[in-house]
């Protein structure tokens, strides 16, 4: 485990070799994670969990044919199309979110990209309303321009969220609709206009470990490492293209994980999608291997797919010795 001990005591690095991350993520299993521990409390405080709430604003009805994703028009999936929410009912979501312990909470709308229409005007409303709650306010909603960007961040949004979702080399497998390169081109947007990056990937796409290092290496290689970094485990939905493949092995999302705490020390690595099929104890493990942020509540994710209740998280936090983040702060996730 050299590779890992270099890591150690060193500043956030942006310039990791593709075998190097490789050497990393294939290390023995215990030593990779007691490395990723280490690096997590160099960083951050090791008992801390963010605890953030994602709400689908507008559901179902996208162009894009994402492979994974339930919300895309071109499949029969069980998910209802829901135009763009009331004000009024985000707010009151928003506000359970905070009594619950939420510091943060996401809002993801099924666009293909921002237009400057009304309802995206609305979306600016509702920022500066979460806003005034106390909460980190995050949005994924699609591509936009730099000139959108500007405007959430003015409108008071703390981060941007846009996932690589695989490697550059995988991405047309998954993706059709859209190139990898404006995926990155709207990430950029988002950096020029002093908002915080929340990007990272989903695994168990049918993706190669090289491809899992591909896209980790994308990430930390960024001029400024994304301060959110969201690892995904596919969420099945019946009626996409994904929908058959083998639950992701928990093992390969620890490894992950890990292997992102250790090339992205400073960020905020956020277990998120498919926590729903993992067991106390697996989740434990990934919080061990440098996770410290859930998603929780009653939904989570662009999928819309189940989420452990935020009762059974605050108990299940509490039997692993950790503790929510304090709502009256922000998160630590200063960018390297």
């Amino acid at each position: 485990m050299e590779q890992e001990k270099k890591i150690i005591n060193q500043q956030p690095r942006h310039d990791w070799g593709h075998e190097e991350l490789m050497t990393i993520y294939q290390s023995p299993l215990l030593e990779l994670v007691y490395s990723a521990a280490q690096v997590h409390r160099q960083f951050h405080a090791a008992r801390e969990v963010q605890i953030a709430t994602l709400l689908s604003v507008k559901t179902g009805g996208c162009p894009e044919d994402c492979a994974y994703c339930g919300q895309a028009a071109r499949y029969q999936t069980d998910i209802q199309v829901q135009a763009l929410l009331p004000r009024e009912t985000v707010m009151a979501q928003a506000r359970k979110a905070r009594d619950g312990g939420s510091t943060r909470f996401c809002m993801a709308a099924a666009w293909r990209e921002v237009r400057d229409n009304r309802d995206f005007d609305r979306v600016l409303q509702m920022v500066r309303d979460v806003n005034d709650l106390g909460l980190e306010v995050c949005c994924t909603l699609g591509m936009l321009t730099e000139s959108q960007a500007r405007k959430l961040q003015e409108a008071g949004l703390h981060a941007y969220n846009h996932n690589l979702d695989t490697s550059a080399d995988y991405y047309d497998k998954i993706i059709g609709t859209r190139e990898f390169d404006q995926r990155l081109d709207t990430i950029e947007h988002v950096r020029k206009a002093g908002l915080t990056v929340c990007s990272g990937g989903i695994i168990g796409l049918g993706e190669t470990v090289a491809d899992r290092i591909g896209m980790l290496r994308t990430l930390a290689n960024m001029p400024v490492h994304p301060e959110s970094v969201p690892i995904n485990a596919l969420a099945r939905v019946k009626g996409t293209p994904l929908a058959n493949l083998p639950k992701v092995d928990i093992w390969e999302m620890v490894r992950t994980i890990a292997t992102a705490r250790l090339c992205m020390p400073r960020a905020m690595v956020r277990l998120s999608a498919g926590r729903i099929e993992m067991e106390e104890t697996e989740q434990a493990w990934c919080f061990m291997a440098g996770a410290n942020s859930i998603f929780t509540g009653e939904r989570e994710t662009l999928l819309v797919t189940p989420n452990p209740g935020v009762d059974d998280d605050l108990e299940m936090l509490k039997r692993l010795g950790l503790q929510p983040m304090s709502s009256k702060k922000k998160a630590r996730c200063n960018p390297g």
